[in-house]
């Protein structure tokens, strides 16, 4: 990659355009697979992509959702691979993968060690080109389970998760290709069979119609000969016809309504039919979006939420494909709010666009911020072969998203607003009114009730039971090469990132690892607080002045800093965590000192607006009703409350409750805002910039921000007498069963807190963990299932956590509870060596990106970890012994000192869970005992 040319961009300080590029070969085997290789020898890891063009949009009627369905089946078994090493092998050689689908295209990926490189290859290979012949009934009807579970969780078990259904029906016509949703519907998965499957297959998964990216520390002579070897037998396949562009045009707006049985807050969407990805049309209509709401100043937000104040943000933005595209316009109202009131409030928006337009200034601010995205969206080399991958094959040249930005940069006022007229000025369009499902009164008047397939609880198949099942029998596809397991390369170097240090007169302790590998820097400021300062029964409070520092300083209104931040193409937030108040964001190196003047004046200066404050507490409360709507959210901040009691704060949600919201100030965040201390403060900096530059420029900073030192208090957790005990929490016909199980076990600072993540690997760690294993893969109820311990100050929670089908809830506690009682008696050598390859293996992905990195130096000042802490706890994983193992999972995974919650839907699952045998207690959405 390189960087030249620079220039100087009107209007913004210090920014400058760039001619940015990735260095990469580009070549194309004899079956047609062309394939994409990039050097990044940055860290010792490869990616590998793979882009099957093929989406939901080659489905048919009847048969939808085949696409996403094909991808699920795709992880499973290949002829060359042993059965079910697909999702195990890869995370044991310390990599990771996954797949995704949409309207367009089918993606496959890895990212590996440089050891396990060639394994990588023969097992990607295998399953694109050597899987048909393994698929079985079995697998099958496995896979359709856990298909089915997604679903379930992500749309049938979500509020507003109806709407892209509704929207699609209606937007396009009936046999269009985008005219249903990518994950399909239930009973066409259901009725899909094994001769389907094959058809899929022999019809779109031939090399031609595909593109494969290999990217990270390779030799580009030596892969070539390895991909020749691995995928030059793969068959050609049909030829598959290339798709025209198909954008529909509306001969009258459509309204419709529908009842959300989970949504607590209104909803209007509307959508504008538009143009394909890669039309001229598309970068003007992407600005547009920006325009319209990205900002202060736009004028949707203007009159939305300023003015009117009916939502707490608006959003509006292209969203192009292959085919077709659209342009939405997307308010969730507070609380009550009607419908048709947002819909006026969005037309005088626009009407005040189309009379003002916009300033300089506001194109510029994007076109700078711009040039930072495509920085980061490269940060990885994921990321560079995402890019690479997906531009090949659907514009036919790697590079084009990069020529995209230089189109982008080069739109005029006259191109935006012609789009406007376009597409958007008097078109018609598909508005949907989402409300919850008691108030349709809120819904825009003289709506069209919508209609969508539910499934009902209560008639879930009882017999979906799945098995593994038999092999399946067949003759091996012949090959010239031995397509057998290659061996592990030479082992790739560990090498922690280089850490600088250093200190501020005024107490502000500095961490910083310089990377020059690109032009950005990205920073953090921690001060030690946050949440657990919260004045008692006004928890939300520190989350409420975190926010209420980015809206402006004594000399900047909300909108004027939200444009300096932008005309330099950098970000910079304000938040609060449970322990900390973070000042966090990212530039361009070259703009690093000007961005830490802006950093310094938001924390001496805060703005205190009056009508800032009671709109983000407006947006507060709006936020904590909504969250009400989510049954894992419900789950989560019940689970907190259980463990740790209603009184200490990892028990109370870090931006309070609907209760604790209403009695908070604004003199109250005026007080809270005396616990910034530079004395509680670490700097966190990562980036193209060095020491020297980091401390002249933070040296204004230091003269000016002091403080006396914090003191936290010490919040004991309360001794309780719920393990053994079963919750319960009824969200009327959820789809699935939200389940959270486990208790307090440890703080990051404890000795055995390390040994606590190493020995939870086998169990919980990712897909290749036993909970994963056996409730998706082997049985089909969920969609994932994971344990976890967190890092806290405090003692954190051992949590194991899933969401399953609903009639599966009791099957899957017995299953939990059996792997958990059984989980330390049956460790054995061969686990202890497994999860020593995979946490050593995996480090090697550990710091690559700038986020890993920070929060490297995160560690390091927050639990005063020495600087090679992570050489430290390879060295204690290597010294753990089998009687270690064993001594910490009988410490802290005890089954019998755990507490179970469940939030399902009760008229169902209440009865079936009492089976368990523990003793059983309702509470209602807030955790209050029924």
């Amino acid at each position: 990659m390189g960087c030249d040319n620079s220039k100087k961009m009107d209007g913004a300080a210090e920014t400058e355009e760039t001619e940015f590029k990735l260095d990469y070969e580009k070549f194309t085997l004899d079956n047609g697979l062309e394939v994409i290789l990039h050097v990044d020898k940055s860290d010792p890891i490869v990616a590998v992509a793979t882009v099957m063009h093929v989406g939901s949009n080659r489905e048919k009627p009847g048969k939808t959702g085949f696409a996403h369905f094909f991808e699920h089946m795709s992880f499973n078994d290949s002829e060359n691979v042993p059965v079910g090493a697909n999702r195990k092998m890869i995370p044991e050689w310390g990599g990771s993968r996954n797949g995704g689908t949409w309207s367009d295209g089918t993606i496959y990926y890895e990212v590996v060690p440089t050891d396990a490189f060639e394994k990588i290859l023969w097992i990607d290979s295998d399953r694109f080109g050597y899987m048909l012949n393994t698929v079985t009934k079995e697998a099958l009807e496995r896979e359709k389970q856990v298909v089915k579970n997604e679903k379930r969780q992500r749309v049938d078990n979500a509020p507003y998760g109806y709407t892209d259904e509704i929207i699609r029906k209606n937007l396009y016509p009936d046999g269009h290709p985008y005219s249903w949703t990518v994950i399909g519907a239930l009973p066409d998965l259901q009725a899909a069979t094994l001769e389907d499957v094959k058809e899929f297959y022999r019809e779109y998964y031939g090399a031609s119609n595909a593109s494969l990216v290999i990217a990270g520390d390779i030799d580009i002579t030596e892969t070539k000969e390895l991909v020749q070897k691995w995928f030059g037998e793969i068959p050609s396949g049909p030829e598959v016809s290339a798709l025209s562009p198909m954008p529909v045009k509306l001969a009258e707006t459509k309204s419709l309504y529908f009842k959300d049985n989970f949504a607590k807050l209104p909803e209007l969407r509307m959508v504008f039919p538009t143009v394909e990805n890669y039309n001229k049309d598309s970068y003007a209509l992407q600005v547009l979006g920006q325009l319209l709401s990205g900002s202060k100043k736009s004028a949707l937000y203007k009159t939305i939420v300023e003015e009117k104040k009916l939502a707490p943000n608006v959003g509006s933005y292209q969203n192009s494909s292959e085919l077709a595209g659209e342009f939405i316009i997307r308010v969730r109202a507070n609380e009550g709010v009607k419908l048709d009131e947002v819909k006026v409030a969005i037309d005088e928006g626009l009407q005040n666009f189309e009379t003002n337009g916009f300033t300089d200034n506001e194109l510029t601010r994007i076109k700078a911020e711009l040039e930072t995205q495509v920085y980061q969206s490269v940060a990885t080399v994921l990321n560079k072969a995402f890019q690479l991958v997906q531009d090949n094959e659907f514009a036919g040249d790697p590079e084009q998203t990069i020529k995209d930005t230089e189109i982008i940069k080069n739109l005029t006022r006259e191109d935006i607003m012609n789009v406007y007229e376009k597409y958007l000025n008097g078109a018609n369009y598909v508005m949907t009114s989402v409300i919850p499902k008691d108030t349709p009164e809120l819904a825009v008047s003289n709506a069209t009730e919508a209609t969508v397939w539910i499934e009902e609880v209560g008639a879930m198949a009882a017999n979906e039971e799945v098995s593994q099942g038999a092999e399946a029998v067949y003759d091996k596809t012949p090959s010239k090469f031995d397509r057998s397991e290659p061996d592990y390369r030479a082992a790739p170097l560990l090498k922690m990132p280089d850490v600088w240090t250093g200190s501020l007169d005024n107490g502000m302790n500095l961490y910083g690892i310089e990377n020059n590998e690109l032009p950005l820097v990205n920073f953090e400021i921690s001060i030690t607080g946050g949440h657990s300062l919260d004045p008692a029964g006004k928890a939300g409070v520190a989350s409420l002045m975190a926010d209420l520092m980015n809206e402006g300083t004594k000399t900047k209104t909300a909108a004027e800093l939200e444009e300096a931040i932008g005309l330099l193409g950098s970000s910079i937030y304000i938040s609060s965590g449970s322990e900390e108040i973070a000042i966090s964001g990212s530039t361009l190196a070259r703009n690093f000192d000007a961005t830490m003047k802006l950093v310094e004046e938001m924390i001496l200066e805060p703005r205190w607006d009056e009508t800032e404050f009671n709109r983000l507490k407006q947006e507060l409360i709006t936020s904590l009703k909504g969250r009400e709507a989510n049954p894992t959210a419900i789950a989560a901040i019940n689970f907190n409350k259980l463990v740790y009691g209603a009184n200490h704060p990892y028990g109370i949600p870090t931006n309070g409750t609907l209760q604790t919201a209403e009695h908070i100030t604004l003199e109250d965040v005026k007080a809270f805002y005396n616990n910034l201390s530079p004395k509680a403060a670490s700097f966190h900096v990562v980036g193209s910039v060095a020491k020297s530059k980091v401390e002249n420029s933070l040296s204004s900073l230091n003269k000016n921000w002091n403080g006396e030192q914090i003191a936290i208090p010490n919040n004991p957790i309360s001794e309780n007498e719920i393990a053994g005990n079963l919750y319960f929490i009824d969200v009327p016909d959820a789809k699935q069963s939200v389940l959270y199980i486990g208790n307090i076990a440890l703080s990051a600072n404890d000795p055995d807190a390390k040994k606590l993540d190493f020995a939870n690997e086998i169990l919980g760690g990712g897909s290749s963990g036993r909970l994963f294993q056996t409730l998706r893969i082997g049985k089909g109820y969920t969609y994932g299932a994971y344990s976890r311990i967190p890092n806290r100050m405090d003692k954190a929670a051992f949590t194991i956590s899933s969401s399953v089908r609903a009639n599966a809830t009791l099957p899957s506690l017995e299953i939990i509870e059996e792997m958990v009682t059984d989980y330390g008696p049956g460790f054995t050598e061969e686990d202890v060596e497994l999860t020593k390859n995979k946490i050593v293996k995996a480090n090697t992905r550990a710091f690559e990106s700038f986020g890993a990195k920070l929060g490297m130096l995160s560690n390091i000042s927050k639990y005063n970890k020495p600087l090679n802490y992570v050489d430290k706890e390879q060295a204690l994983l290597a010294e753990m012994s089998l009687e270690d193992f064993k001594a910490t999972i009988n410490k802290y995974m005890n089954e019998k000192d755990m507490v179970y919650l469940v939030v399902g839907d009760k008229k169902t699952q209440l009865n079936e869970v009492k089976k368990l045998g523990k003793n059983v207690i309702e509470l209602d959405i807030y955790g209050n005992k029924i």
